[in-house]
């Protein structure tokens, strides 16, 4: 480090014009070899190179795990509410093997929802929302129904 140093401030006053030039020629060169920069032999230094390629392949591949359960999450949503497909979602999900599922938190949401959406379509969830509105509004929405069919009716009909 301290050789580091001294070489910034040699360069910065060699710079400046204050040093000579046969000065640079006998400037001292680093060691060449990545290991010894590091302090370790070379067969540590392979090894640590091979611990930090493994690593990031790790890192990377559940990086890419997690992409595609985004985008898995997405097709379910774009499927739920019929939007168009997305290219870049099938070639996500594609990318990590085809085999993603969404993580299992998500799943339950997705499950209860399906749950929901089938209660509020069978007859009894019906049932249950006509016992939540109000029967008035009721009457008063057919009775407005009822009066614009007559009317269209009556000026369709020359005859009455």
């Amino acid at each position: 480090m301290a050789f580091f140093v001294k070489s910034m401030i040699s360069n910065q006053v060699k710079n400046l014009g204050f040093g000579g030039g046969s000065e640079e020629k006998k400037e001292e060169v680093g060691p060449s070899d990545p290991a010894a920069a590091q302090g370790m032999t070379r067969e540590e230094y392979e090894e640590y190179q091979k611990q930090v390629i493994e690593e990031k392949m790790e890192r990377d591949a559940a990086f890419t795990q997690k992409k595609a359960e985004r985008a898995c999450l997405r097709v379910h949503l774009r499927e739920k509410y019929r939007l168009p497909k997305s290219e870049m979602d099938e070639n996500q999900i594609q990318m990590a093997g085809d085999n993603v599922d969404l993580p299992e938190d998500l799943q339950k949401m997705v499950d209860e929802d399906q749950e929901e959406e089938e209660d509020k379509d069978s007859i009894l969830g019906q049932l249950q929302n006509l016992q939540n509105m109000d029967l008035d509004t009721i009457k008063e929405k057919a009775q407005a129904t009822f009066t614009e069919i007559k009317q269209t009716a009556e000026q369709k009909c020359s005859v009455m």
